[in-house]
């Protein structure tokens, strides 16, 4: 019997498999009929399971930040940051009584944060979270693919750039070594104004001089960038000397086109697809400048790096420039400290420490000749501590203590029209919570010290209004 029937099983299996192996199709249908039963059986348990326990971690998350409704489908809110931009995002997060608030800005999520004790703890309790930088256009072809310390992202290069930065470059005994480099030239600028205002040297007037208009715009730029260029490459290119000569006029026709490029609004950012178009041409141009800057900072580095060679010296230990800093890290860590990045370092250096002191110089000027009450107090001040004798004597670094008055002016300029009114931007690289809400990573984070140093509440019914005394 047992015989039989195993005779019976065995021409049951032969016979099935020759219906298989004469019927393909047949063969398909059981192997997917399997696969359905695995996956009814075994996945969406697996699934349900997964969605369970994802959306409890949902529920435990912190609710996003507020954020405006008028979002439009691919701009998002684009069309709400209208310039000057710091002032859209102060009046956005005053309507909306927000002071922290999310946007969407195309492709991307902006954090704008425009409260003390919310920027506090982006920069301590999410220090880390908070660390890198967003990536642009601009980084991209104007600062050697984000490569300079106000642009690289969070990592080994951003710590030795910001290492050389403090320590090699910006310490204070490097600063007070280019002391009389600052002296030279702020002398250069006052012998330029004064001789421009008719003062060429001759017999005093019998009569008080008229008032003469003077262009000190383009004066106190070239200060700051001559001051700027001979600390990070010991030349100046601007004012008396420099004027004529084939390298001057690169180098002003760079930086001017540079400023151009950062006037424009490039919102390539936040819709890449719009880099296929480049309608303005704005890629374009950034591409030709870099190509241009590039090879005028190559024949610098390959300057220096001759003379070195030639001299056999590293330069004056309180004098050296930038250039000569980086071309002796370069000597024993080749591999890390290339050209490019050298030249990344110097452009690092040139631009936020040129038109931001430029800028602030202006608008100092610009209120003190709107509020005559503070000019005087300054004049008074500076008659009394620099000047008593009245000898004519000019301010130095070393009388800078004993005036506490014109600090005072600093500051309120400062406050009021700060160098930066959007901090350099940061990204986020990890979740994190700011002001109890949750910021998902990848988010870019504007700090809007414009708003922070015009708020009431912190500053008093009086926060738009100049008065140097409130620092004293």
């Amino acid at each position: 019997m047992a015989t039989t029937t195993t005779g019976a099983l065995g021409g049951s299996l032969q016979l099935r498999r020759r219906v298989i192996s004469h019927h393909p199709m047949e063969a398909a249908a059981l192997w997917t009929a399997g696969f359905a039963s695995l996956f009814v059986f075994f996945l969406i348990p697996l699934a349900f399971f997964f969605g369970r326990h994802y959306k409890g971690r949902e529920l435990e998350k912190p609710p996003l930040p507020p954020s405006p409704p008028s979002w439009i489908p691919v701009l998002g809110h684009l069309h709400l940051v209208k310039p000057p931009v710091h002032s859209a995002l102060a009046e956005l997060s005053r309507r909306h009584a927000a002071p922290v608030l999310l946007l969407r800005l195309g492709t991307r999520r902006a954090l704008v944060v425009s409260s003390p004790a919310a920027v506090e703890e982006c920069f301590t309790a999410n220090d880390v979270a908070f660390a890198s930088r967003p990536r642009s256009l601009a980084g991209r072809h104007l600062s050697y693919d984000n490569t300079t310390v106000t642009t690289a992202p969070y990592g080994r290069l951003w710590r030795d750039l910001r290492r050389v930065a403090t320590v090699e470059v910006l310490s204070a005994r490097r600063l007070h070594g280019f002391s009389p480099v600052r002296s030279e030239e702020v002398r250069s600028l006052v012998r330029r104004l004064f001789v421009g205002a008719g003062g060429g040297g001759g017999p005093p007037p019998s009569s008080p001089p008229a008032w003469v208009k003077a262009e000190l715009s383009a004066g106190v730029f070239g200060l700051a960038l001559n001051v700027m260029t001979r600390m990070t490459a010991g030349r100046r290119y601007y004012g008396e000397g420099p004027e004529g000569t084939e390298a001057a006029r690169g180098f002003q026709e760079i930086v001017e086109e540079s400023l151009r490029l950062r006037g424009v609004t490039n919102r390539w950012d936040f819709l890449p697809w719009l880099r296929w178009v480049d309608l303005r041409g704005v890629e374009r141009r950034m591409r030709r400048l870099r190509r241009t800057r590039d090879a005028f900072l190559q024949r610098l580095v390959d300057e220096h790096r001759s003379r070195r060679r030639r001299e056999k010296d590293d330069g004056d230990g309180e004098r050296r420039t930038a250039v000569e800093v980086m071309l002796s890290l370069q000597e024993s860590d080749p591999g890390f400290y290339t050209d490019d990045i050298i030249k990344s370092f110097v452009v690092g250096l040139l631009s936020p420490g040129s038109d931001t002191t430029a800028g602030t110089i202006e608008w100092a000027m610009s209120l003190l000749l709107n509020h005559p009450e503070a000019m005087r107090t300054l004049r008074a001040e500076l008659d009394e501590e620099v000047e008593p004798g009245g000898g004519g004597r000019m301010v130095e670094e070393e009388d800078l203590p004993r005036l506490p008055f014109l600090h005072a002016v600093v500051q309120e300029t400062l406050r009021l029209h700060p160098a930066a009114p959007l901090l350099v931007p940061h990204e986020s690289t990890a979740d994190c919570t700011v002001g109890g809400f949750h910021v998902p990573r990848g988010t870019v984070l504007l700090v809007n010290a414009w708003a922070i140093h015009r708020d009431p509440t912190l500053w008093g019914d009086d926060a738009g209004e100049f008065r140097p005394e409130r620092f004293l």
